[in-house]
């Protein structure tokens, strides 16, 4: 009787404890998630392929500083003023430099045949002042030793600065899919095996070190021999050209040459015919424009704004700037499209948040994510004094999407464990979809760092790789047709669902301990390199 009684006892404890429980654990509204599953996925309401298409296909790309990012700009806000946003606005940042824009190119081989060369002007170089046709030559210079080689003659001749890059076949796909085991592989927790003391020095990159110091003095021997352009080769293949910066943006350096990025194959083709003593001669037209003014930059800002916590913010955020080889569809229209479309869907969908959500879209990423680190330093904290403004109290957390255009697989969750439990309970509704995976691993490269840099909750999302690395970042072939709808619809879906939790817990999102003063880090460009 006694037994039976304190069983009794136990069970009617378990009963009052399991309300307690289930307030604690994090509450999921899944009525929220059909109201944003009907707009985000449904053909009838998506408009995430329509804007990607006005970011790329009419824009086009959208290089910081360039006459094209400024026209994405004004129709990215006349979207969301259209949608129903507040406080839709260009915020300056800078300096920044020069603007810079292709606005003509053609480049064929005249003898001893003729065929067109695929190619493409490198940004802020000088054009060719109309058209050229000159011989092409072959200069390789790994030293200063081989300035006097070539010492008187270069003098209007288009250069071959470089050996030919091998080409080889592709016996598998370059799109790929992450597999199950390699989700739970990057699930694991990094373990580092870097011993203490001095490391020894990677031979490579004390070869790009020293390639990088050698090559202005190169670069300036083609200046003083009067070279007609230089003609690199570019890394890639079947048409493929990764094709960035040859000159600088700061109007007070010195001007460049004029410099073009040829595929692998176009080059090839030249230089082997140059081997054998025949003569290429190449008919060049490149035009080129330098955009100057205030030397300024922007962001792109808008909000939907919350109710009984409206003075506390969700961020949403991708960078708008492109290279300008293709049309930079998937580096980083897409992202812009899908932050673009989370806003248009949490509007549409007329669910009601007690935080307010602001979007931001920078410029200056590809240089070093000069616009997020600016915002960043405006609103909420100085990465490199840590000297924290108001806002920095009020932000919940910033969400970034700049890893091509496949679907969510899981969040990176930049070592922030306090927001796993937070998280697993938002992707359970979410795995149909594909999200499974959370890794307290970082991932570099991109807006969110900015974020992460001064103690906020900062957070990029694992995305299927496809071919991002392999054929469309930084390349010509970065175009609409790279993105597939279900993708990209799946994307904005979860997103704005992950922005509806952030927005109406009853909490703040967890945050890590605030970081040390970070003292200025120079990279190529002005900022770290690029991942």
């Amino acid at each position: 009787m006694r037994k039976r009684l304190m069983s009794l006892v136990i069970v009617l404890v378990m009963a009052l404890a399991l309300p307690v429980a289930s307030q604690m654990q994090e509450a999921v509204d899944y009525d929220a998630l059909f109201k944003i599953k009907e707009q985000g996925l449904s053909q009838q309401n998506s408009q995430v392929m329509d804007t990607l298409s006005y970011l790329t296909d009419v824009s086009g790309p959208r290089l910081t500083g360039s006459p094209n990012a400024r026209a994405a700009a004004d129709w990215a806000m006349k979207k969301m003023t259209e949608w129903g946003l507040v406080n839709v606005k260009l915020e300056p940042w800078g300096p920044f430099g020069r603007g810079w824009a292709n606005e003509r190119f053609s480049a064929n081989v005249v003898s001893p045949t003729t065929y067109p060369l695929i190619g493409y002007p490198m940004a802020w170089t000088p054009g060719t002042n109309g058209m050229v046709t000159a011989e092409a030559v072959i200069a390789v210079i790994s030293s200063e030793a081989d300035f006097e080689k070539f010492k008187g003659k270069l003098n209007g001749k288009f250069v071959l600065p470089m050996a030919p890059r091998e080409i080889t076949p592709h016996y598998e796909g370059d799109a790929k899919k992450y597999t199950d085991a390699q989700l739970a592989d990057l699930a694991k927790q990094q373990i580092s095996n870097n011993q203490p003391g001095p490391q020894p020095v990677n031979p490579q990159f004390a070869a790009g070190a020293a390639e990088r110091q050698f090559a202005p003095k190169r670069t300036q021997f083609f200046k003083d021999e009067s070279v007609a352009a230089l003609l690199e080769c570019g890394r890639g293949d079947d048409g493929t050209v990764f094709v960035q910066s040859g000159g600088s943006r700061n109007a007070a350096d010195p001007p460049s040459l004029p410099r073009v990025m040829l595929s692998g194959e176009s080059y090839g083709r030249i230089y082997r015919t140059l081997q054998k003593g025949v003569s290429v001669s190449i008919e060049l037209n490149v035009q080129n424009k330098f955009v100057d003014g205030d030397g300024n930059s922007f962001n792109i800002v808008g909000e939907i704004p919350g109710t009984d916590k409206a003075s506390e913010l969700v961020m949403v955020g991708a960078h708008f700037d492109s290279w300008h080889g293709g049309t930079g569809a998937t580096d980083n229209a897409a992202g812009s499209a899908v932050m673009l479309e989370v806003m248009r869907i949490l509007k549409a969908s007329g669910l009601k948040l007690r935080r307010t959500v602001r979007i931001g879209l920078w410029t200056g990423e590809e240089q070093g994510l000069l616009g997020s680190r600016a915002y960043v330093k405006d609103h909420f904290a100085d990465r490199e004094t840590m000297a924290l403004k108001p806002e920095h109290a009020k932000l919940s957390g910033y969400f970034n999407i700049d890893n091509g255009v496949g679907a969510v697989r899981g969040v990176y969750l930049q070592g922030n464990e306090a927001i796993a439990p937070v998280f697993a309970r938002w992707i359970e509704p979410l795995k149909n979809l594909g999200v499974t995976t959370l890794t307290p691993r970082n991932t570099g490269g991109t807006d969110h760092l900015s974020y992460d840099a001064v103690g906020l909750p900062g957070f990029q999302f694992i995305q299927e790789e496809m071919d991002y690395d392999s054929r469309t970042h930084h390349s010509n072939m970065d175009v609409y047709e790279r993105a597939q709808p279900q993708d990209m619809k799946q994307i904005a879906t979860v997103v704005a669902f992950f922005v509806y939790q952030a927005a109406n817990r009853d909490q703040m999102l967890p945050r890590k301990a605030l970081p040390k003063p970070q003292p200025a880090q120079q990279g190529p460009g002005g900022g770290p390199p690029r991942m």
